[in-house]
């Protein structure tokens, strides 16, 4: 079954669609974010189901997501890669724009601060050992960043 197709399972006939809002808020979008990765596509051999639930693919959730981040801005290219990241809690930018930044906040160029320039840093030298050797020591190590979860 495909995306837009209409179901044929009993509970999605009585309950029908999940509605969409009419203005969408930054929650609706992180929870549309969660219903098509979580509700995600699983093969079984009578076909694809839910990975969550177990209805026919794509559950109401998953339908109900994929309308609210296409009302959003995103097209199905974008949502396919949202599943296929697989990270129920990737951001999303509200309000979506597709090129420059967001209408809410000025860049560095038009920052009511003026332009913010970068400034170089320092030439960085060798520190000396306390003995006088003048040989260069190595810089402390430092802790590994790890990735966070968005």
């Amino acid at each position: 079954m495909r995306v837009g197709e209409q179901s044929t399972d009993p509970i999605d006939q009585i309950l029908g669609e999940v509605p969409v809002p009419a203005s969408l808020t930054p929650e609706d979008v992180r929870l549309a974010v969660r219903a098509v990765v979580v509700h995600a596509a699983e093969e079984w051999p009578a076909g694809p189901k839910c990975r969550n639930d177990g209805a026919a693919y794509p559950c109401r959730l998953h339908r109900w997501g994929r309308r609210v981040l296409e009302a959003h801005g995103l097209n199905e290219r974008q949502i396919d890669a949202l599943v296929r990241h697989g990270n129920p809690f990737v951001h999303v930018p509200f309000p979506f724009v597709l090129s420059g930044p967001s209408a809410g906040r000025p860049s560095a160029a038009q920052s009511p601060r003026g332009p913010a320039g970068r400034v170089a840093a320092p030439p960085v030298r060798p520190a000396l050992r306390p003995g006088g050797t003048g040989r260069p020591v190595a810089p402390p190590a430092t802790r590994p960043r790890w990735p966070r979860a968005s």
